[in-house]
């Protein structure tokens, strides 16, 4: 890799303030000019750098996010009957079983189911004694579908900006890829 200046080169920075708009003048005022072993080049300096605002960079990672979850697909084959007390302890044990990340949204989803069993009369009782497990599991892979095939990168950022912890409902599974929806 060469680079652009050797070390010993001499570089000037001068900057004018001059907003004279005489039309012999090839620079304007955002303009300065950078002399290099006796050659004079302009380049733009008062341009702000084109970064992206904490609300773009989430809106990004969130479409990035989305598309990766687009491409895991669906376990068509089912392994056995998960027994399971909550619906996030079936989220942990499908992740576990099948080696795949649940989506932000269905992990939120069964936070919340697990809540409106508050105060029900089976709070204390096993989940899979309420709901069979295999209805159970073949609920939340069919929220998992909808969630992965159809949801929106706008929507999932504008989540992930008013929770501040929504890193903890983002598994860290990463399986390989391939083309699901």
């Amino acid at each position: 890799m060469k680079r652009a200046l050797p070390w010993g080169a001499q570089v000037d920075v001068i900057l004018s303030d001059e907003s004279s708009s005489s039309s012999s003048s090839s620079s304007s005022s955002s303009d300065s000019e950078i002399q290099v072993n006796d050659r004079t080049t302009n380049a733009a300096v008062d341009q702000p750098p084109k970064e992206l605002s904490s609300e773009g960079l989430l809106n990004r990672r969130a479409e990035m996010y989305q598309d990766y979850m687009k491409q895991l697909p669906i376990p068509t084959q089912r392994g056995s009957i998960i027994p399971f007390t909550t619906w996030m302890g079936l989220g942990r044990s499908i992740k576990q079983l099948y080696g795949q990340p649940l989506h932000y949204l269905t992990n939120i989803l069964l936070k919340q189911w697990d809540h409106l069993r508050i105060g029900s009369e089976d709070e204390h009782s096993p989940l899979d004694i309420v709901i069979h497990p295999c209805k159970a599991e073949a609920t939340v892979w069919l929220v998992e579908e909808l969630h992965r095939c159809t949801s929106s990168h706008h929507h999932i950022a504008k989540l992930w900006q008013l929770d501040p912890m929504h890193h903890a409902f983002i598994d860290s599974i990463f399986p390989k890829l391939s083309s699901a929806c």
